[in-house]
């Protein structure tokens, strides 16, 4: 049985809608609060962050690995009140901000202890709930597949996204120079400004020429694409010799055509994954290692994410669709407090 901090409510409030649709679907219902099983925690959550396959999920395009809560959300941040077995009660209090399945657009929601981080007083509730999504998928994809390190450069498309500003501050911290894409020259600027090395408009340039330029005809270490389609034989063109290609989306296209023989020559890489139907002890072992890498710069303030905008919880339609109009910098997150 799990260990209660205080008496724990039956119900709860959460976004969990019953057929797929626009942002209006997103209204509150009453559902259930889920227990802790074991290795697990019961968070009572302060913020959720809001991410693109959670729009995807919503339109009916991307459903929840089995097992998953069909409620909407993968990163929360908040106070752990209760724990199922193998936890100890001591967390039990704990301020945490945790990667989850699904299950974050609601009052209260479980996660593996193992995927919780600690929040340091260098972050709001709300900064927290804007990290492991992308913290995680970086990590993982830059600098596990890709092998990013100091000393690298590497390009990112969508450089103002929630992924794109987290691969700034990681690179930033990590001595690596970063070439991103944005879709306007304000984008462009924004970028800049959070320190990125360079910035490119990729409807006024051509980001091949440009990675070109910039880098002397050399080329990049690693390309971190979540565009796919035509981007890929695109990106190819922009890796150094012993470049790594790491595909983490697709959102021009699933397929694409690539030259082989180029691939074959210049020993090149094509390699990416998917982070949320990966199993829990993956997402733990990923946890351990971000907290002895990247947690030290987050608690001395050295990374935090770029929020975009706040919604309160009831207001998530109008968070989706900030998301779907592409405008915003940075991550969108909805405050339960």
């Amino acid at each position: 049985m799990p260990s209660l901090a205080n008496t724990v409510p039956d119900v709860m409030k959460a976004i969990d809608p019953k057929e797929p649709g626009g942002p209006d679907v997103l209204i509150l219902c009453d559902r259930p609060v889920p227990r802790p099983g074991r290795d697990e925690v019961l968070i009572k959550v302060s913020a959720a962050g809001v991410n693109r396959p959670e729009v995807m999920q919503r339109q009916g395009k991307y459903p929840p690995p089995p097992g998953a809560p069909s409620i909407l959300g993968m990163e929360i941040a908040g106070t752990i009140i209760a724990v199922g077995e193998g936890v100890g009660q001591e967390q039990i209090g704990q301020p945490v901000c945790a990667l989850i399945s699904g299950g974050a657009y609601a009052e209260y929601a479980v996660a593996p202890f193992g995927q919780c981080l600690p929040v340091p007083v260098a972050l709001s509730m709300v900064e927290a709930a804007a990290i492991p999504e992308t913290l995680f998928t970086v990590w993982t994809n830059l600098f596990e597949r890709g092998y990013a390190t100091e000393g690298d450069t590497v390009l990112v498309h969508g450089g103002t996204s929630g992924i794109g500003t987290m691969a700034i501050a990681l690179c930033n911290v990590f001595g690596i120079d970063i070439i991103v894409t944005a879709g306007s020259k304000a984008k462009c600027e924004a970028a800049l400004s959070l320190g990125a090395t360079h910035a490119i408009d990729y409807k006024s340039e051509d980001f091949v020429e440009r990675v070109a330029e910039i880098t002397n005809g050399k080329g990049v270490a690693v390309v971190l694409d979540m565009v796919g389609g035509e981007y890929v034989p695109r990106n190819l063109k922009c890796l150094a010799d012993d470049g790594r290609h790491v595909s983490i989306a697709v959102q021009a296209g699933a397929t694409a055509t690539v030259p082989l023989f180029e691939i074959m020559r210049r020993r090149l890489t094509l390699t990416g994954s998917t982070l949320r139907p990966r199993d829990t002890a993956f997402k733990c072992l990923v946890a351990d290692e971000l907290a002895r890498t990247v947690w030290p710069h987050v608690e001395a303030g050295q990374v935090k994410p770029v929020i975009d905008r706040v919604f309160a919880f009831a207001d998530a339609p109008s968070a989706h669709a900030r998301m779907e109009a592409g405008d915003h910098v940075g991550k969108i997150v909805l405050t339960m407090e």
